[in-house]
């Protein structure tokens, strides 16, 4: 099993010889954009907290202000295998968010489709005509009002991979209709110090045993925003 280094500037929930999982904090890259300044990600660190990982790494993606699990592998036949399980959509995942308003109703799905605004990059339309789908279970945990405003607390299971697939179902008024507190494309940047959304639950089966895995990890928020205290940090 892989040493992770003392300086690791990441969480680690699992490591063996051929997976990490980290957990990822708010704000960290997934992977390194193309402005030199961009270049600190989770696919740069891991490399520096595990010296012998190699390959493309990346096996998936979290939004920039999206925290919670990523899964990567340390080697080109274990991020081969993990790339495998995505694409044929085994892999299960679970996020927690927080939004803006008060949801109609306390669970369903959403098949929406969208796609990308080439005139405003990164952000996604609503289109009939040329989107891919995107599937999104959604069930309500909590409700509140904050300040006056309601707010609802929703567990998301995404079915598909779609970029900014949870924003914009939540967002959407073909979806929830309310926007994730803190989301700075979808809704308002000031309902929270942060996006609330934290990648809780991932289960896939490792690329050498088979074994299925299953790892977790809390939102390092409450539904009115407030901060866990020790969260992970850039």
């Amino acid at each position: 099993m892989h040493r992770v280094s003392d300086d690791a500037l990441l969480c680690f929930v699992y490591v063996d010889d051929d997976i990490a999982v980290v957990d990822k904090p708010n704000g960290l890259l997934s992977c390194p954009g193309r402005d030199p300044a961009l270049s600190d990600s989770v696919q740069t660190r891991v490399p520096r907290a595990i010296p012998e990982a190699t390959g493309p790494i990346l096996a998936h993606r979290l939004d920039q202000p999206t925290s919670g699990l990523l899964v990567v592998g340390l080697h080109a036949d274990a991020h081969r295998a993990l790339r495998l399980q995505f694409e044929a959509r085994t892999v299960e995942k679970a996020y927690d968010a927080v939004v803006v308003g008060d949801v109609v109703g306390d669970q369903g799905t959403i098949t929406l489709p969208f796609r990308l605004d080439v005139e405003r990059r990164p952000f996604q339309i609503y289109d009939e005509v040329y989107g891919k789908v995107g599937v999104t279970d959604w069930r309500v945990v909590g409700r509140a009002v904050v300040d006056g405003a309601a707010r609802t607390r929703v567990t998301l299971v995404p079915h598909t991979g779609r970029t900014h697939q949870l924003r914009v179902h939540c967002a959407h008024e073909r979806g929830l209709g309310c926007a994730i507190a803190g989301d700075a494309l979808y809704g308002d940047p000031r309902a929270a110090p942060r996006l609330l959304l934290h990648a809780t639950t991932l289960s896939l089966s490792h690329p050498r045993t088979g074994a299925r895995l299953t790892f977790t990890s809390a939102a390092p928020f409450d539904i009115a925003g407030v901060l866990s205290a020790g969260a992970p940090s850039r």
